[in-house]
This record gives structure tokens, C-alpha cells and sequence, in this order.
């Protein structure tokens, strides 16, 4: 497929479920009514570890039968159709499940094999892949002797060798370093990007999640939190964050006698947007005072405010009392030939 070839050009469900449910023997509820719906694109699945996330993921595959609700992938319904699926998606567990005596060559190849590509066919993929993904050097010796980072890239290679049309990444970066992390976070992205792929990424590590997805789902406890494009997670709050070299208690009673709410968190003064007023009132008032301004910003809000009891509220210190309280890689691989 050409680079940066839309492989979606109409909007499709990328993945649905109503009412999913997921329960373990000794009263565990691992998914409680899980409902969403994402289009393609490159998708955050992020939760605490225990919120549901690899559940989700193995009743997508067929691995796990829910207790009740449904789900499908491309409008197959996972219960009915799991062969179907299974040739649409590729998938990268998140332990360790390499054979140690078998090469990364060995492996990805047999794997194209038994997803139906012929034997030619599976040794041409699997080379670009392996390619693809940094280890084509590497790729006759045996996966015993690799690192972690070499691993994962194996088993990312396997995921991608039969030209699926969804990529399903259950913590990714598991074990890496930071080196590591960063090259694997870039082949996920360019993945996404450049090859016209779908991609779930699972993970515990919102910082990942924010530097390659556009799209974010978030659960706990087996239920959805929220699913929205990333850039709504990140917008703008209603606050104002000041910040001066010296004279902040100055500041604060001249803005509070010019009838602004404001508050303080450590060095910064918060002062409530109901308007576009303050950010003039605040401009002048640090002239007159002849201050030092360090800067002035709105703040956005965080991903991390997402899983407080309150995501709407973003802590702030306690105010004195006599302050009012603000408000709150290589070229794009070609298809394979099946």
C-alpha cells in the first residue's frame, strides 16, 4: 500500500461493544458494561494495571468469552466470527511467549504460514518485516540470546507479517528502557501513520499514550471513563496560571480588589476565566506593580486528572482565608500476497 494511503475511506466502526461484561470466578469483575465505539486510527487504551484493558483485548481475539454483552470489529461480532477476525488483526500479548531456541526468522515465519500466506510468500514478508522493525541483521540467531527490546520488536513483526488491517499492542513497551521505548513508540506511530493501519495501544503510561495516539479510551475499574479524540483531554481549563518573581502576595490583593477570583498553588497564582478580561486586568496590574512576570498561561487540563474521584476538579493548595477560592523507519511494507 502506497504510503500514507487511507485505508478507511469511509467511516467504519473500528470496534464496538454494548454492555460487555467480564466476570472471574471469587466475585472478580475485570468488565462492568463496558459500551464504546471508535472509528480507525491510532487508539490509547489506557487504564491503571487491573482496569480491564487485556480482558478487553482477549474477548476482542476470541480468547475470552464475556459474561454477557456483545462486541465486533469491523461489524464481525467476536463471538461468531473469531476466524474472520482473527485474519483482519494482529496481535502482540504482553509477555514474554517466544520460543528461546527458535529464530526471529523461524518464528515470524511460521506464524505467516499458519495465517495463510504461502510458504515464498511468508519468507519475502517476513524479511521485511523483520526489516521494518530492526532486527533483519539480528534475524537468524536465536531469540533465547536477545534482549528484551529485541523481543518485543519479534513480537511486533509476528503481529504485522500477514498485512493485518488492526494492530492490537497490549503494553508495548513493557521492559523496555527509555532508549527502547521511544524507537518502539516511533514504530508504532509511523505503523499507524504511514502504513494505513489501525492500532489499539494498551497501556498504563499516559505520557506514551499522548505522544502517539490521536484518539484515547479510558477505563478503570472495567468501566468506560471516557472515549474522546485526545486533543479534548488536553484543552483548556477556566484558569488562569500567573506566576511573578517577587511581590505574589501584592498581586494577589491587588487582582482580588479588582474582583477577581483568584487562588494559590505554590508559586503560581490561579485566577478564574469566567472571560477574556483577566489576561488585560493581569497585564496591567503586574505593569503598575512594577513586577517581574515569569509567565501567564491558561492552563489545559491532564490526562492524570482523568482517574482523580473528581476529573473535573484539578488539585489546588489551600488558600489563605483571606483569598476567595478560585473555581475550580524503512518504506512502507507492501500487501501480502495471500
Amino acid at each position: 500500500m502506497p504510503e500514507g494511503t487511507a485505508r478507511y475511506p469511509d467511516p467504519v466502526s473500528l470496534i464496538a461493544t454494548s454492555g460487555l461484561t467480564k466476570r472471574y470466578p471469587g466475585a472478580i469483575t475485570a468488565l462492568d458494561g463496558l459500551t464504546l465505539d471508535v472509528e480507525p486510527g491510532i487508539i490509547g487504551l489506557v487504564g491503571s494495571n487491573g482496569a480491564g484493558k487485556s480482558t478487553l483485548l482477549k474477548i476482542l481475539l476470541g480468547l475470552l468469552e464475556p459474561t454477557s454483552g456483545s462486541a465486533t470489529i469491523f461489524n464481525l461480532d467476536v463471538a461468531t466470527h473469531g476466524i474472520a477476525i482473527r485474519e483482519l488483526v494482529g496481535y502482540m500479548p504482553e509477555h514474554d511467549c517466544l520460543p528461546p531456541d527458535m529464530t526471529a526468522t523461524d518464528i515470524v515465519s511460521h506464524l505467516a504460514l499458519i495465517s495463510g500466506l504461502p510458504k515464498a510468500a511468508a519468507r519475502e514478508r517476513t524479511a521485511e518485516v523483520l526489516r521494518h522493525v530492526g532486527l533483519y541483521e539480528e534475524r537468524y540467531r536465536a531469540i533465547g540470546g536477545y534482549s528484551t527490546g529485541m523481543k518485543q520488536r519479534v513480537k511486533l513483526a509476528q503481529a504485522l507479517v500477514h498485512d493485518p488491517r488492526l494492530l492490537l499492542l497490549d503494553e508495548p513497551t513493557n521492559g523496555l528502557d527509555p532508549a527502547g521505548r521511544d524507537e518502539m513508540l516511533e514504530l508504532i506511530r509511523r505503523t499507524g501513520t504511514e502504513f494505513g493501519i489501525a492500532v489499539i495501544v494498551a497501556s498504563h503510561l499516559l505520557g506514551e499514550i499522548e505522544r502517539v495516539c490521536d484518539h484515547l479510551v479510558a477505563i478503570e475499574g472495567g468501566k468506560l471513563l471516557r472515549s474522546a479524540p485526545l486533543v479534548s483531554f488536553t484543552e483548556r481549563t477556566g484558569t488562569l496560571a500567573v506566576e511573578v518573581e517577587e511581590g505574589r502576595d501584592a498581586l494577589v490583593e491587588r487582582l482580588t480588589a479588582r474582583g477577581l477570583r483568584v487562588a494559590i498553588d505554590g508559586s503560581a497564582i490561579l485566577v478564574d476565566l469566567v472571560d477574556e478580561a483577566p489576561f488585560d486586568i493581569v497585564r496591567d496590574t503586574v505593569v503598575d506593580l512594577d513586577l517581574a512576570l515569569v509567565r501567564m498561561e491558561q492552563r489545559r487540563h491532564r490526562l492524570e486528572d482523568l482517574f482523580r474521584d473528581d476529573p473535573s476538579v484539578a488539585p489546588v493548595a489551600p488558600l489563605a482565608a483571606a483569598v476567595p477560592a478560585a473555581a475550580a523507519i524503512p518504506p512502507p511494507l507492501p500487501p501480502a500476497d495471500r
